[in-house]
């Protein structure tokens, strides 16, 4: 691609059609884009643009984007993978786009920083090792333009150390900036509080300075994150005296004038709190001299703080940073005087649990937002969370004062609503400090696992909940969502009785006319359908069925209400309900199922509900498992209703739906006696190179690919499901990190199903593949991987074949493969199947393998009949190679983000090791065995 004029227009002008509201203009014009983005020059052209002032500024905003997203895709390549990015491009990028950058608007400028990130994860610093000094060099220009730019793009950069697993590379890495960032920016922060002074009279001077300021703190959160630097343990005494200053001087001309949004006065407090919190819970020791000022200076902040919702991450923050200190034994004292504990729980909890008008406005305006906050543990930053935890702090440590304090302002709210249901707002306060104090411990699947006993949450809920749900479904909302959310909270310590006996009410709740409220009972319905006690489900199919109509009429109908057609609350609970009822939902399936493939067909216009849309599908699964279970035959009537609409999914290339199409028509093809037309014409577009391009469909076409493979019969792998195709799959799969491990599950399915000679002529060129990876780039999961498929092939083949053919490869080899992989990494296999095959494969070597009989290999059977003791008797080694990526490990394992495995769309296991492990165990390994490790394997054949 030359970079003329022309192509300057061209790629302004696709630019344009992608801002476009119409999708036949925008998605062709994004495809366009993605299509050339692997031509020579494309980045450098796109930053032309990006640069060029007589583009109008929203193409060149565009342009921006689609420049990072370019970066976000392309940049980082993995080991095997082609690199899509010209390496010539690459150092032309690194070389303009800091300077390119610090020139740029503020709304570009976001954009190039951004990318300036993702580029440093992969480069910075071995191949981009200029970049900070290059940086730290701008400090000097005086341009505030320019150095917040330059503090951006390091925030950008420093902020994955929050979140990175500890390694030798981080540490080396962060001593790299340190050694050179981290006095430059030391001077600055000095240099730039000391210009508040100079410029005190100067707002829009000031400005600019907090601006600076507030990134300098951001970084140094970073910065600090992992461990203590030494420079900065070195240097508090410059950094504290000024987080002193900044958090006790007021600037008012610097405080929001809008009570809903942050100035920068409040988003700098609110960030030395922050970083004044992580001082107090990890470097205790050296931040003990500090501490005791920015215990005052904070409660000050507290008790003088409006409760508008600018100031919101700022209390939170500040209620936080005083849970960390009240947690520490010697801390303590400075919260036993009871006059202490009785001024926190009444001027700083209480005020910060109360329901404002701000709370009520979200609850009515937008429900979504309140329900993430409220149920779903995205509350971190809202003073009420920030709140409850000052209460379990606290209650922890002086449980009989604490609870004794809040039962009187309990009593007294319950009192006030009781005389007066216009005073709700103080019984959600209620509410809320007894589900604080209650709560000791919970998890996300469980709710509340442990309480404390001061509390008697049975007796309240008789009381004070169950009332609630008795009456009108639309009375006093709030108060209904604080109930149900009450249930939701406690349903693994209430007593069962408690429970059923609100699940009639609770179905009425689906129906109320709020969202939050039919949102909250759909979702009690959901969670109550999985709690356990004594191990048993509390409610079972017969337990349901009985409510199975109002059930199921109320959910559906449910979507039909204003707020709620794409809840994901009712959808999940649809799909729970499905699940627990089994065959007791055929019935009313007649009905209900065209709802699901109507919305189905609508949602697949505009997807813009993630978790809606994936319970739907598991719900449609799930149907599909239910009723084939009694009819097989009836698949073909789901068939008939979903084709039409996968296919237009399909030829849309809707991107969010194709991986969940792909794992549907997987369990409706293996509900098939053998493959129908409708998929023979469909099996040549799924060997498509560009549909296995993208990450997230590759999972689940590789298991669309194993239903094929397990139903076609012998004259299919001729005419159908061809074996080159299949191994050029196969091929390229087993080349990547992330995904060799569906490699291995395929080429697995194709030797257990695949006619013996169509696949005979291919086993030399696989597994010269297979050792072509390993020494290419060995990982510990790829090593488990070979060894699981070592022992399969000799479970299919026997193992005087598997040695034939690894000798045949190199003479001697399968001793290296002995001493080199079986010995180090056997032991390392885990999971269930892959265990199995790998005991019953190395039963079968060491009863069958004459060469390990014969003077050739014979001196191994001791080892690996010592391997296959410890397999029998040993826990999984889960250690890693210690020269391997620790992040690129558990970041491949098993998992992409971009894939959402459907649970009922998937088989249990398949365990092939029954079919296959048809040999007699020889003497010599029973006789090497104890009585309790042969029946172990016994066990383990059959």
């Amino acid at each position: 691609m030359e970079i003329t004029e022309e192509n300057l227009r061209t790629l302004s002008n696709y630019l344009s059609q992608t801002l476009s509201p119409d999708p036949n203009v925008r998605r062709p014009s994004e495809k366009f884009l993605v299509s050339v983005e692997g031509n020579k020059n494309f980045p450098i052209l796109l930053m032309q643009l990006i640069n060029n002032e007589s583009i109008d500024l929203t193409i060149r905003v565009a342009g921006a984007i689609n420049f990072k997203n370019f970066v976000k895709r392309n940049w980082a390549v993995e080991e095997g993978e082609e690199n899509k990015i010209h390496e010539e491009d690459r150092e032309k990028v690194k070389a303009l786009i800091v300077d390119s950058m610090l020139v740029s608007p503020a709304l570009i400028q976001k954009q190039l920083s951004d990318a300036v990130s993702i580029i440093g994860k992969s480069d910075f610093p071995k191949k981009w090792p200029g970049l900070l000094q290059n940086m730290a060099e701008k400090f000097a220009s005086g341009d505030f333009h320019v150095i917040n730019g330059i503090l951006h793009t390091a925030h950008s950069l420093f902020k994955r150390y929050r979140y990175e697993f500890k390694s030798n590379s981080l540490w080396e890495e962060i001593k790299f900036v340190m050694d050179t960032f981290a006095k430059p920016l030391t001077d600055l922060f000095v240099a730039t509080h000391n210009l508040t002074a100079t410029h005190s009279n100067n707002a829009e001077a000031l400005k600019v300075i907090y601006s600076s300021l507030l990134l300098i703190c951001k970084i140094f959160y970073s910065l600090n994150f992992q461990e203590l630097p030494e420079f900065f343990e070195d240097n508090m005494n410059t950094w504290m005296p000024l987080f002193h200053a900044l958090l006790t001087t007021d600037v008012p001309c610097l405080v929001s004038d809008n009570d809903n949004d942050p100035g920068l006065l409040e988003q700098l407090r609110s960030q030395i709190c922050f970083n004044l919190g992580l001082y107090a819970s990890k470097y205790d020791e050296e931040f003990r001299p500090f501490l005791p000022d920015f215990v005052t200076d904070i409660w000050n902040l507290l008790v003088s703080t409006g409760l508008q919702a600018k100031y919101d991450l700022l209390v939170s923050n500040s209620l936080q940073f005083l849970s960390t200190v009240a947690d520490r034994d010697h801390y303590r004292n400075l919260f036993e005087d009871p006059n202490v504990l009785s001024n926190i729980c009444e001027k700083v909890i209480i005020p910060n649990v109360h329901f404002r008008e701000i709370d009520e406005e979200l609850f009515e305006d937008n429900p979504e937002e309140y329900m993430r906050r409220d149920i779903e543990g995205a509350d971190v930053e809202t003073r009420r969370r920030a709140a409850c935890d000052l209460v379990r702090v606290l209650a922890q440590h002086f449980d009989e004062r604490v609870s004794l304090i809040f039962s009187q302002f309990v009593q007294a709210m319950l009192n006030d609503y009781s005389l007066d249901n216009y005073k709700w707002r103080q019984k959600d306060t209620a509410l809320y400090i007894v589900t604080c104090l209650a709560e000791r411990g919970s998890t996300s699947k469980h709710g509340v696992t442990k309480t404390c006993s001061m509390v008697p949450l049975d007796e309240f809920a008789k009381n004070h909940i169950l009332p609630e749900l008795e009456k009108d479904v639309n009375l006093l909302p709030v108060i209904k969502a604080d109930a149900i959310r009450y249930l939701i909270k406690f349903r693994s310590v209430l007593p069962p009785q408690i429970l059923i006996a609100s699940l009639q009410n609770i179905i009425r709740h689906i129906l109320a006319d709020n969202v939050v409220v039919r949102s909250y009972a759909a979702c009690t319905i959901e969670k109550m359908l999985v709690v356990r006690h004594n191990t048993a489900l509390l409610i079972t199919e017969q337990t349901l069925a009985p409510l199975a109509g109002d059930l199921l009429k109320s959910l559906f109908q449910s979507f039909s209400f204003k707020g709620s057609e794409e809840n994901e609350y009712v959808m999940k609970a649809i799909m729970r309900s499905f699940a627990t009822l089994q065959e007791s939902v055929i019935p009313y399936l007649a009905e209900l199922l065209p709802t699901l493939t109507e919305k189905l067909t609508l949602v697949a216009k505009n997807p813009t509900k993630p978790h809606f849309n994936h319970y739907l599908f598991e719900t449609i699964t799930l149907s599909i498992r239910i009723v084939c279970k009694k009819n097989p035959g009836a698949v073909v009537n789901f068939e008939e209703a979903l084709f039409p609409i996968f296919q237009t999914i399909l030829q849309q290339d809707i991107q969010e739906f194709v991986p969940y199409v792909m794992q549907v028509l997987s369990l409706m093809l293996e509900l098939h006696p053998d493959i129908s037309p409708a998929y023979i014409a469909l099996y040549p577009c799924l060997l498509a190179p560009g549909l296995w391009e993208r990450p997230s469909n590759v999972r689940a076409l590789a298991q669309l690919l194993r239903a094929y493979v397990r139903n076609a019969d012998a004259s299919q792998f001729q005419s159908t499901v061809k074996i080159n195709g299949l191994l050029g799959v196969f091929q390229k799969l087993i080349s990547t990190r992330s995904n060799d491990h569906e490699g291995f599950y395929l080429i697995q399915c194709m030797m257990e199903c695949c006619p013996n000679q169509e696949l005979e002529p291919f086993v030399k060129q696989i597994f010269l593949l297979l050792f072509q990876r390993l020494s290419s780039s060995k990982t510990t999961k790829y090593v488990k991987g070979i060894l699981v498929f070592f022992c399969f092939y000799i479970l299919k083949y026997g193992a005087d074949n598997f040695v034939q053919i690894v000798d045949s490869i190199q003479p001697m080899m399968f001793s290296m493969l002995i001493e080199k992989i079986f010995v180090p990494d056997a032991q390392k296999i885990s999971g269930k199947v892959e265990r199995k095959i790998a005991i019953a494969g190395l039963a079968k070597m060491l009863s069958e393998c004459k060469y390990l009989r014969e003077e050739m290999y014979s001196q191994y059977w001791n080892t690996l009949m010592s391997i296959l003791v410890n397999m029998l008797e040993l826990p999984v080694d889960d250690s890693l190679d210690p020269n391997e990526d620790f992040i690129v490990e558990v970041e491949t394992l098993n998992y992409d983000s971009t894939y959402n495995k459907l649970m009922f769309a998937n088989k249990t296991d398949h365990d092939p090791v029954k079919a296959l492990a048809n040999f007699t165990i020889s003497d010599m390994v029973i006789n090497s065995l104890s009585q309790q490790q042969l029946l172990q394997l016994k066990s383990v054949l059959q």
